[in-house]
């Protein structure tokens, strides 16, 4: 095995210019460990927020940074004691760690097991590279707002990658889900389960059409919302944002998922049996990440942006 490897890199705060392609040694295999080949790495907003600073308050960071939290690829070593897993084993993992330094646009990391699981066969690299991050938010948002068959849940942006995720797992849960986005996804929200309704001015009025005795539950996957969200809780309803912390002032919950092993089994059983689906909306490959960084900051939302190996 060669000594370095690729790697996108960044040696300080910015936009996508300060992105670029560098040797990096290979990561070390601790006890507990494994070595992942990375076949797909999906690209989050969380990405190019840390990138441009915007979490330095919260969490320690080591220049220079290979970004990037989500990964499926191929088990090139393993540490020791590390049962769960084999080399050739193909898996997934949403790898956020408390340091942000050694993400997943590279061509190995090294994740510990203990958030890492096997990749659901039906799954294609990309699919499952696009999955973690937006599927455990989903499911985290869910499991806290409690909602349950017969129950009326209205999803903020619906049409972004959380949003696709909520509604499917709610649908299938026997919850009436109602999901704002633009006209141009209605259909796909229709075809995932959900009432679609324009985001937007007057929104408050379209979802009382939908409800009008208004909703149990609110997940807000957009920001900025808090108002209508307020305006359409049934008395007792609940409430849970990621994407707003002053939720936590008028009763609701902020949500920031966690990694783990076990909720990926949960989406990977989801995935398997064909209640859950995987939208990815365009694939670069790796030493493009500036470019697929620009894509997922225009928010077209249609589906995920993930990169593919290096193709250089």
């Amino acid at each position: 095995m060669n000594s370095s490897m690729k790697a996108m890199t960044y040696q300080q705060y910015g936009g996508p210019e300060v992105l670029q392609q560098a040797p990096l040694p290979i990561p070390k295999v601790s006890p507990g460990a494994v070595l992942i080949r990375v076949k797909a790495a999906g690209v989050n907003p969380v990405d190019w927020k840390i990138m441009g600073g915007h979490l330095d308050s919260l969490m320690d960071v080591n220049f220079p940074v290979v970004p990037g939290w989500d990964v499926a690829g191929i088990v090139e070593a393993v540490g020791f004691d590390t049962p769960e897993f084999s080399v050739g084993d193909e898996v997934f993992s949403y790898g956020r760690r408390d340091t942000i330094q050694g993400g997943t646009f590279a061509e190995l990391v090294a994740l510990p097991a203990a958030i890492v699981a096997h990749k659901p066969a039906n799954l294609s690299w990309e699919q499952a590279a696009a999955l973690p991050l937006t599927g455990l938010t989903a499911q985290r948002s869910l499991d806290t707002l409690g909602v349950t068959a017969g129950q009326t849940l209205l999803i903020h942006n619906g049409s972004g990658s959380v949003g696709r995720t909520a509604i499917q797992l709610a649908a299938q849960e026997g919850v009436r889900v109602i999901a704002t986005g633009s006209v141009k996804n209605h259909a796909r929200l229709r075809e995932l389960g959900a009432i679609a309704v324009e985001y937007g001015s007057g929104l408050v009025g379209r979802v009382r059409a939908e409800a009008p005795e208004g909703v149990d539950a609110v997940a807000d996957f957009i920001g900025g919302v808090l108002e209508d969200t307020l305006a359409l809780l049934k008395e007792n309803g609940r409430h849970a944002s990621i994407a707003d912390a002053s939720v936590s002032s008028h009763g609701g919950h902020y949500v920031w998922v966690r990694p783990g092993t076990e909720e990926l089994v949960r989406l990977s059983l989801l995935v398997e049996d064909g209640s859950l689906s995987v939208d990815v909306a365009q694939t670069f490959p790796m030493q493009e990440a500036a470019r697929a960084f620009e894509a997922s900051m225009s928010g077209h939302g249609s589906g995920k942006v993930v990169l593919t190996e290096f193709s250089n």
